[in-house]
């Protein structure tokens, strides 16, 4: 009876934890919310755009497209919501830009692009949107769970000059003031986003090193092993959560 006491208090705090889950949009006005939930107002959907485009459009030496192998972009239904994952061919956990960058060089034979660039997010996005409103499902492969225990233990450390942590900020006071704004639960559903602040389109790992540089850390660059492992955690943290993709922020 005792254990049976103990299982049911877990899977009461546990379930508790999950309704206490707050996507950023909850912490936005009303105005952001409406950009982001009308397609024919949101800004991110001109990267939208592009990416349909360029899903389309034949690259590289091997003079291929996208759709080439894939089909029509709704095939990429869940695809997102399974990133970050770990991808055999490169040997390690990966995100969803570099999974693209991996069939362009790999596939297409042509360059790489580069990392932030339009071209990158914007097919990152058209991917993404073909997942919105699904739960996000990262994997549950030894590699992928490892990441995301290395990324939880960098999200629990304290850095920078200002001596915090992300958990600080996100865990502990969430919903009150940071210079004028709010601290959201920093959930990362809605990846890639157009930020207000930036008047423009935004990875995931931008919005983390934009926090690394605020605490005054050492930022480590894109693609950097460390932030992978944020972004594996920050996927895990938020198992379950719809996938608000192209989402809009302040």
């Amino acid at each position: 009876m005792r254990r049976l006491g103990i299982a049911l208090a877990l899977v009461a705090a546990s379930t508790a934890a999950q309704e206490a889950r707050k996507s950023g949009a909850e912490f936005m006005s009303e105005s952001t919310r409406a950009m982001q939930r009308d397609d024919t107002q949101n800004p991110a959907m001109l990267w939208v755009a592009n990416g349909a485009a360029l899903w389309e459009t034949k690259a590289g030496k091997a003079d291929r497209s996208c759709a080439a192998c894939h089909g029509d972009a709704a095939g990429m239904r869940g695809v997102a919501a399974r990133y970050p994952a770990f991808d055999r061919g490169a040997g390690r956990v990966i995100t969803l830009g570099e999974r693209i960058n991996l069939c362009r060089t790999g596939k297409q034979q042509a360059p790489a692009f580069t990392p932030e660039s339009a071209a990158l997010l914007g097919l990152e996005a058209h991917v993404a949107l073909q997942s919105r409103g699904l739960p996000l499902a990262p994997p549950g492969d030894a590699a992928t769970r490892a990441a995301a225990a290395r990324g939880k233990e960098l999200y629990g450390q304290r850095i920078g000059q200002l001596n915090l942590s992300c958990a600080q900020c996100h865990d502990d006071n969430w919903g009150r003031k940071l210079a004028g704004a709010t601290i959201p639960q920093a959930h990362a559903n809605a990846y890639p986003i157009y930020r207000l602040e930036w008047q423009g389109m935004g990875s995931l790992q931008r919005r983390l090193r934009n926090c690394m540089s605020g605490v005054r850390a050492q930022v480590p660059p894109l693609a950097a092993q460390e932030l992978v492992d944020l972004e594996a955690w920050l996927a895990l943290r938020a198992r379950g959560m719809p996938l608000e993709t192209p989402g809009v922020r302040p």
